[in-house]
């Protein structure tokens, strides 16, 4: 296996965007996923839509389907990129206890779409906390990662089990 280099960095170190003018469009996908840990007062709260803010659940959802929309807007060297599918699914896990986050991302482009949603599920779960905070402010955000991506030249990716 060759050397492994940060692509965004330039033979003198500096920060620069990637070029991708001559990379060919592929379909690519990336899904990420994450989780917002809290009490179980909090979850069955949430899930009984009384939370003093309204519907976490819902509004999580549109919070990182927009969020991966704007990643190039929040992540410096992240190309604008058209989209063309985003969603974020949310599920209550009573193990936990607290809400599981995955987002999936999509384009036929010349560029990967994981940071976008890693990003999606970084605001979903960030707009959870905030949505209910005043029922629970020791909630945990974590297990934010990528789960696997396809496309590229780069080939296929498949996060491998703990």
């Amino acid at each position: 296996m060759g050397k492994t280099t940060l692509t965004h960095l330039d033979s003198s170190g500096e920060a620069n965007m990637v070029d991708v003018g001559g990379k060919a469009e592929t379909v690519r996908t990336a899904t990420a996923e994450g989780h917002v840990r809290m009490r179980p007062e909090t979850l069955a709260l949430i899930l009984e839509g009384d939370a003093k803010k309204g519907d976490v659940i819902g509004t999580a959802r549109l919070a990182g389907i927009m969020a991966a929309k704007q990643t190039s807007s929040l992540i410096p060297l992240c190309h604008p990129l058209m989209l063309s599918k985003v969603s974020v699914d949310i599920v209550p896990d009573s193990a936990l206890p607290g809400l599981r986050v995955e987002a999936l991302a999509k384009l036929t482009g010349k560029t990967g779409v994981e940071m976008e949603a890693l990003t999606a599920v970084s605001i979903a779960c960030l707009t959870i906390y905030d949505m209910a905070k005043a029922a629970d402010r020791e909630m945990e955000i974590g297990g934010i990662q990528l789960v696997s991506k396809s496309g590229g030249r780069s080939g296929d990716y498949q996060r491998r089990g703990d």
